[in-house]
């Protein structure tokens, strides 16, 4: 059986070779990988996953490539198949996820046909099967190993995707940008947006607790307040609109400011987000306020349940369990979710930017998180946008 072994970084020799291969292929009523998307998944596992992975030369990132493609061709062949050992990694499975978002991205654009698409797909699943379950016997015992957050962090980058897509695609038909949708499709819709902003900021929080110091730009840059509060507004607007709360910013008097703005907006998504969640009724507000010359204080105010006492002490903790007072309670019934890696890294963000993250809260009346920021003026952008408006808006 012919496979095509593509050096990760460097140009196809030639395409002939790999034109006569994937015509033998076709002749013996095989689908192979083209040469191309080989290259593709290649590259981009030494450009964005090589430290993930554990730093693969070239050499071994083509070695699996070849298991990889080649073991695509033998589940078209013969089943069950048995995955060599070397390709039974992070590596491999990295590879083959790519290999297949680049097939189902730009098939047609690499000459696969569209009757050959369907069996391509197919044989990729069945050797994403094959490698799952060897790797689910071994993943307890990596969880629990020295690169266990590693092992998280591919995790939440696998779930990151196509969590991105079904918001995008949720968010486009809720807004009817597909044509007209009645009330309760609207509804549902905002239901998929809801579920899919929770569990990707679940993978957000995962990557950040590994990362989170690269959230912090070298050096302050001019901003918005105005735009990023409204970012967050936007993003959690389906949420909102679900469990029919208003979400209210309050920009500062002075918008253009000096500072940091994709950790600030980190922190804000963060605390908006679980402002929402624990929050039946009401609303929540972010507002930025100037308490003195250059210094803002934001906050985000729910009017929910308040958080416990007994929950305090590990509120900032990466893993913490709510108190139970009925042995029978249901976890849907809880005040907080198990992890809280959430409102640490909001706290540890806060703190690299020169702040501290606090809370004010009472049981029945609601939960406000608050901090200080160092934001001077910008001189050359203030006024930059006389129409933007800095009075209170709602979502």
């Amino acid at each position: 059986m012919t496979a095509h072994s593509v050096a990760p970084g460097v140009s196809l020799r030639s395409s002939e070779p790999d034109t006569m291969s994937l015509a033998h292929n076709r002749r013996l009523g095989l689908v192979g990988i083209p040469p191309v998307i080989q290259q593709l998944a290649a590259r981009e596992v030494l450009a964005q996953y090589s430290g993930d992975l554990g730093h693969p030369t070239p050499a071994q990132v083509a070695e699996v490539l070849v298991i990889v493609v080649a073991s695509v061709l033998e589940t078209q062949i013969t089943r069950p198949i048995v995955i060599d050992a070397r390709a039974q990694s992070s590596l491999g499975r990295r590879l083959l996820t790519l290999i297949r978002e680049s097939v189902m991205r730009s098939w047609n654009d690499h000459g696969i046909a569209v009757t050959e698409l369907p069996v391509l797909l197919l044989a990729i699943e069945q050797v994403r099967e094959a490698m799952a379950s060897d790797a689910a016997e071994t993943f307890a015992a990596e969880l629990g190993g020295p690169d266990s957050l590693n092992l998280l962090v591919e995790v939440a980058h696998d779930m990151h995707s196509p969590l991105a897509s079904i918001l995008f695609l949720a968010d486009t038909l809720q807004r009817g940008g597909s044509g007209p949708v009645t009330d309760m499709q609207h509804r549902q819709l905002g239901l998929i947006c809801t579920a899919a902003l929770g569990l990707s900021t679940v993978g957000s929080d995962i990557i950040d607790f590994a990362r989170s110091e690269k959230l912090l730009e070298p050096a302050p840059v001019p901003f918005s307040v105005t735009a990023v509060l409204e970012a967050v507004r936007d993003i959690v607007r389906p949420m909102a609109e679900v469990k029919q709360l208003t979400v209210r910013i309050e920009p500062p008097k002075v918008d253009e400011r000096l500072g940091h703005p994709v950790a600030l907006r980190r922190v804000l998504l963060n605390l908006t987000t679980n402002a929402l969640k624990f929050t039946e009724q009401g609303t929540v507000n972010i507002t930025a306020r100037e308490t003195r010359q250059g210094w803002l204080e934001f906050a985000v105010r729910d009017s929910g349940r308040g958080i416990d006492a007994a929950a305090m002490p590990t509120l900032f903790h990466p893993v913490r369990v709510a108190p139970q007072r009925d042995p029978d309670e249901r976890r849907g019934n809880k005040l907080f979710s198990n992890t809280g890696l959430g409102l640490m890294i909001c706290r540890k963000l806060a703190g690299a930017m020169g702040s501290q993250l606090r809370v004010e809260t009472q049981l029945g009346r609601g939960t406000r998180f608050f901090f200080e920021l160092e934001l001077p003026e910008c001189p050359s952008r203030r006024n930059s946008d006389p129409q933007r408006s800095k009075a209170t808006s709602a979502a």
